[in-house]
């Protein structure tokens, strides 16, 4: 047996969080022949509940399983912790001023942060699902004194609204003409507005049946999942598939990505294809013993470049916001 890997999920008692952690017991995260040790964050007021997950996850009897510590403390949850999915955040409720929410999420990531550069292991690896995801994970990277940057990367670019992920935009665009999801590529760029799919490589591939996929035709309307993706009472968020989209990021940058091919990622620009040095944004990416680089040079057409700029202005502008909170969101190189 292959020795246990610590993750640590915040949020753990939480719809998404919910969704992940049986999912990772399972081996869905880092392969089903690794064992792990679950370290579950929880806020105080809901601790019971996750002991009510645990006694689940308990009674599932995952023979990957080879602990789990809970904790409602930052630093105990990631003491030794080999990943990090950083899931609960502060959500914008009715009435809440932009200020205030990142205000909130400022304090979360900001403790978490530093408690990941004061407790974490050596190999850190840290995903942010928690909205708003590029921003928060600035601020958890930029307060992780001594985590190199490149450890820090955001959920599912492509997303442009919570819980909208590569995966499901595939099996949407597939649908629309008429092609199994895997038969498309992975989409270029990051997620405010709108996610750009890239045009050009984006096509179904099938003999005589190859078929363009445009990102005009396919980006130019926002798909939002504000309306509920699940018939079930009471199910306001996609759960499900966000935790889902999650466990693929990492589970891509953990074992690597198919040769010759590249993923979506959020991480911290290096500058390329003109976003701004230090902004966790959206990139084509390939990903090899845990390590990812930015695919350069591909082409970008106007119509994509026109989408690109837009949301780097509105991660910009969330950026220079929280830095208006007293938020620690300084570029780190």
């Amino acid at each position: 047996m292959k020795q246990p890997v610590r993750v640590a999920v915040t949020g753990a008692a939480g719809q998404i969080g919910y969704s992940l952690v049986f999912r990772i017991a399972s081996g869905d995260l880092l392969g089903p022949d690794q064992p792990v040790i679950l370290n579950l964050l929880e806020i105080t007021p809901a601790l019971p509940a996750l002991n009510g997950v645990v006694m689940e996850l308990l009674d599932c009897a995952s023979p990957l399983i080879a602990d789990i510590v809970t904790a409602d403390n930052a630093e105990t949850a990631f003491d030794g912790v080999n990943y990090a999915l950083l899931v609960g955040s502060r959500p914008r409720t009715k009435g809440m001023e932009r200020k205030e929410l990142l205000e909130a999420n400022g304090a979360i990531f900001t403790a978490q942060g530093k408690a990941l550069a004061a407790k974490a292991a050596d190999d850190i690896r840290v995903l942010v699902v928690g909205n708003p995801a590029n921003t928060n994970c600035l601020i958890a990277m930029n307060n992780a004194k001594g985590i190199a940057p490149e450890r820090f990367t955001r959920d599912d670019p492509s997303r442009p609204q919570p819980g909208e992920g590569p995966t499901r935009s595939q099996g949407r665009q597939a649908g629309r003409v008429g092609h199994a999801h895997d038969d498309l590529g992975q989409p270029l760029g990051d997620a405010v507005p709108r996610r750009v799919p890239r045009r050009g490589r984006r096509q179904a591939r099938g003999g005589s049946r190859r078929r363009r996929v445009g990102s005009r035709r396919i980006s130019s309307r926002p798909c939002s999942s504000a309306a509920p993706r699940s018939s079930r009472r009471g199910v306001r968020r996609a759960a499900a598939s966000a935790a889902n989209a999650a466990l693929d990021h990492v589970r891509e940058w953990a074992l690597g990505s198919a040769d010759g091919d590249w993923v979506s990622m959020a991480v911290p620009s290096d500058g390329s294809y003109g976003v701004p040095e230090g902004l966790i944004s959206g990139f084509p990416c390939t990903t090899k013993d845990g390590v990812w680089s930015i695919v350069p040079g591909l082409d970008i057409d106007d119509f994509s470049r026109s989408r690109i700029d837009a949301s780097v202005a509105e991660l910009g502008e969330e950026r220079d916001a929280g830095i208006g909170t007293g938020t620690d969101l300084t570029p780190r190189r």
